[in-house]
């Protein structure tokens, strides 16, 4: 009389040696009469450009939208006031300066980025930045230390302050909100206790004030261009080769040559104009990228790096996706928190640098006013959810480009300050409302 264990059929024979092909087809024939209870699937099919398309659309519809209303928003902008203002827009001069005056608010939104990850604010980011300036500052100035050592200075003293602002709200509990407040309201006074009431200090380092007034050789700005679209390209064919090896869902081929080609153009088409003589006198030579530039492009990179390939980032995304269930799984809750307080004031601290450079000098006011808020905007109006969860760095830099074409075209055109202000504040209440249906279609949705 056989047992249970004693009963074998002709599928659970072992398969020949050397037989591996025909081995993975009868498990995967047997996950699926079994309902897929196999460890082991059947490598997702090719898809086409049609269905690539399609499930594009779809997300869109399921509310995965991501930076695709700020994208196109940033295109309708640049042709819009190009065709208003052909003579000056488009220029090269002024494309240099739109950049320029883009640098600060792009890194200040790239570290709020972080915070808002976790759904939490950081009302203190803008002053925090010009009292690390004020440090910088005062080590170049006063001090007479050399460059390098007085940026670092600015950083370490934006890393303090981060440091403070997440050990209160990780620690101690209070709410990011009123901890950072209370930040935002100290920093100014610190600030103006180290510059002193309505003085400034100038910044007179070389090296310091290249950072946002220098430019990069012509043939040094072709070379980082060209390295910048071929990195792009070489990346997005790795993953989409490495999702096909091991049989993941991915987009089809054509897309992905398609974005790469997009990137590359952009890339090439600014590095081109930037590349023009733009002195107003021929017999001076001005051209190439400014090198703030290039440093938001480093940036970038490695922040994108950090958030989408290392175990640090997907712990960002999951506490901010799922606080309680996060520290379920093991992630140290709070100390993602205070990290994330750190980063954000530390790239505040070197926006505060970026501006204390454009403008060669740091006043009581530095930070303060509307830069905050335009940071903030700028990550929001990119794509990062307020809701925490959902963002990338890159949204920060296409969120401060709109931001800066919006101030840069209306005041070629004219408008006075206030119609700034009223278009920056409508984008970004539009960009808030698009975040907040998004985010009910994707509940909808289940995802």
């Amino acid at each position: 009389m056989s047992t249970p264990t004693d009963r074998t059929t002709a599928d659970d024979r072992p398969a020949p040696r050397g037989d591996e092909e025909a081995e993975r087809e009868r498990i995967v024939e047997l996950a699926r009469a079994t309902g897929g209870g196999s460890t082991l699937s059947e490598p997702a099919p090719a898809p086409t450009f049609r269905d690539g398309v399609t499930a594009y659309l779809q997300r869109l519809r399921g509310g995965d939208i991501g930076s695709l209303p700020a994208l196109l928003g940033l295109a309708v902008l640049l042709v819009l006031f190009s065709a208003l203002r052909p003579d000056t827009f488009p220029t090269a001069l002024n494309v240099a300066n739109l950049l320029v005056q883009a640098s600060s608010i792009i890194v200040l939104a790239m570290g709020l980025t972080f915070v808002l990850l976790l759904g939490d604010i950081d009302l203190s980011a803008g002053v925090a930045g010009g009292a690390s300036a004020s440090v910088m500052a005062i080590v170049l100035g006063q001090a007479g230390l050399p460059w390098w050592v007085g940026v670092l200075a600015g950083l370490l003293a934006g890393l303090v302050i981060g440091t403070l602002i997440g050990l209160f709200v990780a620690r101690v509990g209070i709410p990011s909100f009123v901890v950072t407040l209370a930040f935002f309201l100290a920093l100014q006074g610190v600030t103006l206790q180290l510059i002193g009431q309505g003085g400034t200090i100038a910044v007179r380092d070389p090296v310091v004030v290249a950072i946002a007034n220098g430019n990069v050789p012509v043939a040094l700005g072709w070379v980082l261009a060209a390295v910048a679209a071929l990195g792009y390209a070489a990346l997005s064919l790795l993953r989409w080769a490495g999702q096909r090896r091991r049989g993941l869902t991915r987009d089809n081929l054509g897309l992905v040559l398609l974005r790469v080609v997009a990137v590359a153009a952009a890339v090439l088409v600014v590095t081109a104009v930037l590349s023009e003589n733009r002195a107003r006198v021929p017999s001076i030579q001005l051209a190439g990228m400014p090198w703030s530039v290039p440093l938001i492009v480093v940036l970038l990179v490695l922040l994108t790096a950090v958030l989408g390939r290392t175990s640090y980032g997907r712990h960002v995304y999951a506490v901010g996706g799922n606080a309680e269930a996060a520290r379920r799984a093991g992630i140290s809750v709070q100390a993602i928190r205070v990290s994330v307080f750190m980063i954000g004031s530390t790239l505040a601290a070197l926006s505060g640098i970026i501006e204390a450079s454009r403008l060669n000098s740091v006043a009581p006011g530095s930070g303060g006013g509307n830069t905050l808020l335009l940071g903030v905007g700028a990550a929001v109006i990119g794509g990062t959810s307020l809701f925490g969860g959902r963002g990338k760095v890159v949204n920060a830099v296409i969120g401060g480009l709109v931001i800066a074409v919006i101030a840069n075209g209306l005041g070629l055109l004219g408008q006075r300050a206030f119609v700034n202000f009223l278009v920056t504040g409508a984008v970004l209440l539009l960009a808030a409302a698009v975040d907040a249906v998004s985010r009910r279609r994707r509940t909808a949705a289940g995802r």
